[in-house]
Order: structure tokens, then sequence, then C-alpha cells
């Protein structure tokens, strides 16, 4: 294949900006901000299970007290009538009131134990609702921490893809200088050679795979005219040749 050296000379400002481009989505892909926001975003997950978890209890404790509180409220009537009774004098068979007095009693215990039970109700409700009030305002935290962190992603990645877009501008308008077979040739290497296809020819060595060209190979180059595209042995890439390459 022949092509002006000039023509050669600028695939070198296109692989630049190709390995540019390459590097920006590399940098955009690397952002520090992407692994931040993903582990705030477990820590947030998990914080709000537990709040979920808090809540549920404040709930069932919640339905627990009243529930406790109705049966105080009933065994507390049911001794007032007792107890009524039993002062009214309405009751006059000793057994009878033997059997009164057993009853107002046992209600009495009764109205104790439960009582106990709604003041423990109490305390395991209270404890929940201190838990999620605490988890609600570390939701809150990390959320804030989790919406800093996107808007610095996006403000480097509106920075980055700006750059993106110039670099790619750029690169059009070169590359549409470049003769279609050459360009064609680089395209097909760089992608064969992990995004470098044209190298420089650099003090005999060539600057794509970093290997010292042959004395032979040097010889076959300095022979070459011109505007003949000439590879590296090596690698196979574009070597273009430059006042720096040491003929």
């Amino acid at each position: 294949m022949n092509a002006e050296p000039a023509d050669q000379i600028r695939l070198l400002d296109v692989q630049d900006l190709d390995v540019r481009l390459q590097q920006l989505a590399h940098k955009r892909r690397s952002l520090p901000e992407h692994d931040e926001i993903e582990s705030l975003n477990r820590d947030l997950t998990q914080l709000r299970d537990l709040l979920v978890a808090a809540q549920t209890e404040e709930s069932d404790c919640a339905r627990e007290q009243t529930k406790a509180e109705q049966d105080v409220d009933q065994v507390r009537q049911r001794a007032a009538r007792d107890q009524k009774r039993l002062d009214s004098g309405a009751v006059s068979s000793p057994k009878d009131l033997e059997n009164l007095q057993r009853e107002i009693v046992s209600l009495a215990k009764r109205q104790g134990d439960l009582e106990d039970v709604v003041l423990e109700v109490m305390e395991r409700r209270e404890s929940a609702q201190e838990r999620a009030a605490e988890l609600t305002e570390r939701v809150g935290s990390v959320q804030g921490r989790i919406d800093d962190a996107i808007a610095r992603r996006d403000a480097a990645i509106e920075q980055i893809d700006g750059e993106v877009a110039s670099a790619t501008k750029e690169r059009e308008v070169i590359a549409g200088s470049v003769p279609d077979a050459l360009l064609g040739l680089y395209d097909k290497l760089r992608a064969q050679q992990g995004g470098v296809g044209a190298a420089k020819l650099y003090a005999r060595t060539c600057q794509g795979c970093r290997q010292e060209l042959a004395i032979t190979e040097m010889n076959e180059i300095r022979s070459a005219a011109p505007d003949t595209v000439v590879r590296c042995e090596n690698c196979r890439r574009i070597l273009v040749r430059t006042s720096e390459s040491g003929l």
C-alpha cells in the first residue's frame, strides 16, 4: 500500500486522538464516585431494611399494647363491679362473701400481672421507636452522601463527555483527510492490536511494541519509497517514518 508521507503523519494524529478517546472512556468508567455510590447504596439498602424492621416492631408493639391495656381495663371494670357488690352489702351468704373476696384478690393479681405486661410492651415499643428514629436519621445522612456523590459523578461525566465530543470532532476532521484505504487498514489493525494501529518509528524502535528493529528490517525500510506504507515485522502495526526514526 502507498500513501503520501503527510497522510501517514496525519495517521499518527488520528492515533493520538484514538488513544485520548480510550483514556477518556476508561476515566469515565473508573470514576471513584461509581464505587462510592455503589457502596453507599448497599449501606442504604441495609439501613432501610433495619428501619422497616424497627417500624414493624413498633407497630406490632402498639397493637400488643392496645390489647394489653384493653385486658387491664376489663379486669379493672370487673374488679370494680365486684367491689361495689361487696361494699353494698347485697351479698349476705358467708360462702358467697368468701368467694367474692377471693375473686377480688385474684382480679387484683391479674390486673397487676397485666399492667406489668403493658409496661414491658411499652418499653419494647419505646426502644423500637428510638431505633426507628436513629435509623431514619442515618438513612437521611447516607442518602445525602449518595446525592452528593451523584452530583460529583455527573459533573465529572459532563466534563469528560465534553472532552470526548471535542476529541471526536477533531478526529473526524483529521481522519477525513486520510485516504480511505490507509484509514481502513489502520482501523483494522487498531481493532486487532489493542487500540493501536499505527506507531512512530523512533530511533530504530517501533513505538507500538517497543521492539528495536533488526538491521535487515531497518535496511528494507531505508530502501522503501517515501510513500510506501511499511509495517513492523514484530507487531504488524503501520510504522510511520519521521525525522526521528534513525534512518
